[in-house]
């Protein structure tokens, strides 16, 4: 049986396969493990407009909150693509994982052929805006 990151990295390659990515040809694929060892996948999907298109690292956490989950629930998070080195999430994505994952929620970083890399949310994004910063308004 392979372990959980294997696994992870295993399920956001195939859900990559499923990516809509007919402009950029860049083709991402995530996985999403849980506390109680549920996996959740997402893939980017492109639109012709493309501030419409949507990031599978997001389409995972959403999928996973849409299914009653929380940034407490999440362990980890992978994301696959194909680049020379690991693949790094855009600025959104990364604005997205420190609202809706923990800080310390681990994040693998991954490229087709396996080469791995991994964070913590904190990691990626250091200097995030968040609800506290509202709280004047």
């Amino acid at each position: 049986m392979e372990n959980i990151r294997e696994l992870l990295i295993n399920k956001a390659l195939l859900a990559r396969e499923k990516a809509y990515a007919p402009y950029s040809k860049f083709k991402v694929g995530a996985s999403l493990l849980t506390s109680d060892n549920k996996i959740f996948t997402g893939f980017n999907i492109e639109n012709a407009s493309y501030s419409l298109c949507m990031c599978g690292e997001r389409n995972a956490i959403y999928n996973a909150y849409l299914n009653g989950y929380n940034k407490d629930s999440i362990k980890s998070i992978c994301i696959v693509a194909d680049t020379d080195g690991v693949v790094s999430p855009c600025g959104a994505c990364r604005q997205v994982m420190s609202e809706l994952l923990n800080k310390d929620t681990e994040v693998i970083l991954c490229n087709i052929n396996k080469k791995t890399e991994t964070y913590k949310v904190g990691d990626l994004l250091p200097f995030s805006f968040s609800g506290d910063d509202m709280k004047n308004v």
